[in-house]
């Protein structure tokens, strides 16, 4: 029976080979690789991927598809909404010697594609890289340099932690039903060395700066600073796509050692 995708999901599975079999390269499993694919749908990259791999786990919200998958022997489906998966317990259990941290892949759901990258940030650490198909202006997003119309908040939050890269083009005639808007793959991979910070508070800063992206930062982050009587060199002369990540970074660090107890 031909699964009907659903508007309320987000669904629009994967039809094209060719494009298939290029995702597939630009992942390159690897037999023994703890991976876990969010949003299987109809397996057509599953299947590929779990044929090099042997074993993969699934996450899948439909309750038909998931039913559909667990027919795979060589697949372990959680039936679950992605955001309220552990992925530190789906580490302890997937990753085994010898890999030393887990892989994750999917063709995210575009209308919930940002939660799902925030979910999976506090994870970093255990994840060895992240290869999803998304919206390409999401995409062009997450990768974008400072001073460019695509750098905002998303930017800043996700490359602080991972360096992120476009690897593939996707047209909309490549899935069934064609979404309104052409997708893109992004690779993303944590970063070895990592900047002590406090995510919750950097993310408070950038949030403020980029709540007035037209504005200059002294009508956001520079009140929301002088409140927590912050005096050190930061120029609030100049809009939030002006600044880099890595001063975001060290002012969260700032005005984190500066914060009482």
């Amino acid at each position: 029976m031909k699964h009907v995708a659903r508007k309320r999901f987000g669904q629009h599975f994967l039809s094209d080979g060719g494009i298939i079999d290029a995702i597939v390269r630009e992942i390159a499993p690897k037999a023994g690789d703890a991976m876990v694919e969010i949003g299987p749908g109809l397996a057509a990259l599953t299947q590929p991927l779990v044929e090099r791999l042997g074993r993969l786990a699934v996450i899948e919200l439909d309750r038909d598809l998931a039913e559909r998958l667990r027919g795979h022997p060589q697949l372990e489906v959680i039936e679950s909404d992605v955001l309220k998966v552990d992925f530190d317990q789906l580490a302890d259990r997937l990753v085994q010697p010898p890999a030393a941290a887990m892989r994750v892949v999917g063709n995210l759901p575009y209308n919930i594609s940002t939660p799902i990258l925030f979910h999976l940030l506090p994870f970093a650490r255990r994840i060895a890289d992240q290869h999803f198909m998304l919206q390409k202006e999401v995409v062009d997003r997450m990768v974008a340099a400072p001073a460019t119309s695509d750098y905002s908040r998303l930017s800043v939050m996700l490359q602080w932690r991972y360096e992120m890269s476009e690897v593939l083009f996707v047209p909309p005639e490549s899935f069934d039903p064609p979404p309104r808007v052409d997708s893109a793959v992004v690779r993303m991979v944590p970063l070895a060395q990592v900047p002590q910070v406090d995510a919750v508070l950097l993310g408070e800063i950038v949030q403020v700066a980029f709540s007035q992206r037209r504005k200059l930062l002294r009508h956001s982050l520079g009140k929301w600073l002088a409140a927590r009587g912050h005096e050190g060199a930061f120029d609030v002369q100049r809009r939030a796509e002006e600044v880099p990540v890595a001063e975001f970074v060290a002012l969260a660090q700032a005005v984190g050692s500066a914060a009482p107890g």
